[in-house]
């Protein structure tokens, strides 16, 4: 093996022009496809990242109750007991959230939205904040400042909102203005209230177009609430790959303590709400979800990356496979004296279909190698620039107003040994024409 790898380490090196030639080719596919992992990798960490803060939690505690048949909220009643049992039945428990669920007009200076009403409890919010970037004032403001202007944790005071850039231009409202919001109480009644804009957050694509925040309070006095009465508790665990088996643990739980379960459906909430709107029951319903269940409507941007990026690199390894079988075929032609004389002196067939699978191994391991490192440089690179992305549709699927990127070892490593071993499958039946090449034939075409 060892004398194969030198005589295939030495070929390389003499047909140097020709190794550069593929060797940049598979190079470049291999950057690429380490870009578009990197990318796919930020998309996911933007996804989990906005999606467990804004939209689910790991694990969601949440439910539907109906004064009437026809009336339904989502809301979850006795709360306290609720959480105790949570409490109980869970271990490894970060921390958990309430946040309160509302749905209204929002009416502006210039226009009009229907939004979510999301209420919370500033101080029981260790991470949301985080999440939520606040945009200059310029972003949502013709000739505003290109400073921040505002600060979220202002939501602990009464009566007051966070809302979006893209939400506060269409509104046409400013950090220190007020919006009036119209909703509709479990009577059926139209209740209005008055909020005071503390802060403006960077959008978050589809997750921040249906979303405000306000303080807990306002949607209690908004929808005439008692205190023992929340939306959703949104449980964070130490873990979130554990996400599946507490939502089971959970379920299982929830039923033997008598509570009226939902059955099981991987959806969002609000997608389940014309069902239970036609449902005949009335009461309370508990229904326990994962955050994936919850933000399930965005999984199809992760699916169309995922195979926008195969079939990009798919005709990229094509083009390179049909490179790879054209430059061992002229290394054949080239060398045909030296397959002959080897087969002459007593080198099997097989030792010479391993020399030029060898060849194009070795080509293919140090070529994608260099590959991979290029890509982890530019991944590295672009993300300590944190890129601005300007357009609206770009964001929306990359859930960002910036470019995010991050690759792994294993993103690293993969991407080498893909690459390595569609250049060896690449090379296969040149190699075999090789080894079957009559010696005498071979000797006769080198004179």
């Amino acid at each position: 093996m060892s004398t194969l790898f030198g005589i295939a380490l030495r070929n390389l090196i003499q047909s140097r022009r020709r190794t550069a030639l593929v060797g940049v080719a598979i190079s470049g596919v291999t950057t690429v496809l380490v870009v578009l992992l990197a990318l796919a990798n930020g998309l996911q960490d933007n996804l989990v990242q906005a999606a467990t803060t804004i939209s689910a939690g790991h694990v969601s505690v949440a439910g539907f109750f109906k004064p009437s048949a026809t009336n339904i909220n989502a809301i979850v009643t006795g709360k306290t007991a609720i959480r105790a049992l949570v409490d109980e039945n869970v271990q490894g428990i970060d921390y958990i959230v309430e946040r309160h669920r509302g749905w209204g007009k929002i009416v502006g200076n210039e226009g009009t939205l229907q939004v979510g009403l999301t209420g919370i409890v500033v101080d029981d919010e260790p991470k949301l904040f985080d999440t939520l970037g606040l945009a200059f004032e310029s972003e949502y403001v013709d000739g505003g400042r290109d400073e921040v202007i505002g600060d979220a944790r202002d939501l602990a005071q009464p009566d007051t909102m966070v809302i979006f850039a893209s939400q506060a231009k269409r509104l046409g409202v400013r950090v220190g203005d007020s919006v009036t919001i119209k909703t509709e109480t479990l009577a059926g009644q139209t209740n209005t209230a008055d909020a005071r804009i503390v802060a403006v957050a960077r959008d978050l694509g589809l997750l921040s177009d249906f979303a405000v925040f306000v303080d807990r309070g306002l949607i209690l006095d908004l929808y005439r609430y008692n205190d023992d009465t929340t939306g959703a508790l949104w449980v964070y665990l130490d873990d979130i790959d554990r996400s599946e088996q507490v939502m089971r643990d959970l379920r299982v739980a929830f039923t033997e303590a008598g509570y009226n379960l939902r059955e099981y459906d991987a959806n969002p909430f609000y997608f389940k709400l014309p069902k239970v709107q036609a449902e005949d029951w009335t009461g309370q319903q508990i229904d326990v979800t994962t955050w994936r269940d919850e933000v399930s409507f965005l999984t199809f941007i992760l699916t169309g990356f995922a195979a926008l990026s195969w079939l990009l690199t798919t005709i990229l390894v094509s083009v390179i496979a049909v490179g790879i079988m054209n430059a061992i075929w002229t290394a054949v032609r080239e060398r045909t004296r030296e397959v002959g004389t080897m087969r002459a002196i007593g080198l099997s067939r097989v030792r010479v279909l391993g020399l030029f699978l060898t060849e194009a191994a070795l080509l293919g391991a140090l070529a994608s190698t260099v590959g991979a490192l290029l890509g982890l440089v530019l991944v590295l690179g672009i993300d300590a620039l944190s890129v601005p992305i300007t357009a609206d549709a770009a964001r929306a699927i990359l859930l960002s107003d910036t470019l995010h990127l991050r690759t792994t070892p294993v993103t690293l490593v993969s991407a080498v040994a893909v690459l390595t071993f569609l250049t060896t499958l690449s090379a296969i039946w040149p190699s075999i024409r090789a080894a079957t090449l009559p010696p005498v034939k071979a000797l006769q075409h080198a004179e």
